[in-house]
């Protein structure tokens, strides 16, 4: 019963999709005078809702045209869309802002897989300390994180005081290679005070708990609760860790959401980073949260917390870091 279910089901959308889809656009087109691409655009804002919907037309679309705009170069986007308005045969004079709003959603569009081609490259990148520049920038990691603290040596033990799980740093770095030397080294650069409060709050067997304030319960029991949150995890495994988190999202074809409507056109490896600060803060606020037993648990927490992240992506107005969000950045929105 359920295989005959299935298959109903199977059928069904199967009659929507090649049929009554189509017969319905035609039908829209004809009572609006504006073709599915207009319609998206008039009717939705700046950002995912209305990229994703432009995507998907595109990408289900018979026309090869249609079809291709989603892989060309970004330098042939302005010539696409052109291109794209002479079939619909929509008079670019009568429709300026129709222009404006495709390129910025197709540069978008291709933006984000040069994005996940850029990121793919520095992930496939091995760690060579025969390498001056890959050597450099882990000198530079120390010192942005122990900048009191000199190191003894290139292979020392002083690199767990940051979070790595042997004397040689570049054993940690084979399941990311240099993607994730580049987001710790952002993350310490350009978040420094958020960089070294984590990494101090990692180093300790507990911490103190922010979530209740004094008043609410009575002083033993305030007491008790600043000891029982566990909070020691190794800071650089941890951002690692995040780092492959980030890059699942993005490979995945979660992360669009947010940097749809983070990006004004083209994501950047900028905006994959900023993300990527992000995710290390919201990770060690759920960690705190989750009040694990031991580090141990570090893989639940990391499961739950991606799934947290998931459902937050399903939003299409969601923008992981708003500070950054498009809305700031005076785009044009028709």
């Amino acid at each position: 019963m359920k295989h005959f279910l299935r298959v109903v089901t199977q059928f069904f959308v199967f009659l929507y999709c090649k049929c009554l889809w189509r017969g319905l656009k035609f039908v829209a087109r004809k009572f609006t005078g504006r073709c599915e691409l207009q319609r998206i655009c008039y009717n939705n804002k700046h950002g995912a809702r209305r990229t994703l919907k432009i995507e998907s037309s595109l990408r289900y679309s018979k026309n090869e045209l249609l079809q291709s705009a989603l892989s060309v170069h970004p330098d042939k986007v302005e010539k696409t869309i052109d291109d794209i308005m002479a079939l619909k045969k929509i008079n670019p004079d009568t429709n300026p802002q129709l222009g404006i709003s495709l390129q910025a959603s197709l540069l978008q569009i291709v933006g984000y897989r040069s994005l996940v081609a850029e990121v793919e490259k520095l992930r496939r990148e091995p760690y060579d300390c025969e390498n001056p520049e890959h050597e450099e920038m882990l000198m530079k990691l120390w010192k942005e994180l122990r900048p009191d603290t000199p190191l003894t040596g290139r292979i020392s033990k002083q690199w767990c005081e940051i979070g790595f799980q042997g004397s040689d740093p570049k054993t940690d770095f084979r399941g990311m290679g240099l993607l994730g030397l580049h987001n710790l080294l952002y993350f310490a650069e350009h978040d420094k005070a958020t960089a070294l409060q984590m990494l101090h709050d990692s180093l300790q067997p507990k911490h103190k708990s922010t979530h209740r304030k004094p008043s609410e319960v009575n002083k033993p029991e305030w007491e008790q609760k600043n000891l029982d949150k566990a909070i020691g995890y190794s800071f650089a495994i941890v951002g690692i860790n995040i780092t492959d988190l980030a890059y699942s999202l993005l490979v995945s074809g979660a992360l669009k959401t947010h940097l749809y409507n983070v990006a004004p056109e083209m994501p950047s490896l900028l905006h994959f980073q900023q993300t990527f600060c992000y995710l290390m803060q919201e990770f060690h606020r759920f960690w705190i949260e989750e009040d694990p037993s031991d580090i141990m648990e570090f893989n639940r927490v990391r499961s739950k917390f991606h799934r947290r992240i998931l459902r937050q992506l399903k939003n299409p107005d969601m923008a992981l870091c708003p500070h950054f969000s498009a809305s700031d950045l005076h785009l044009v929105n028709l």
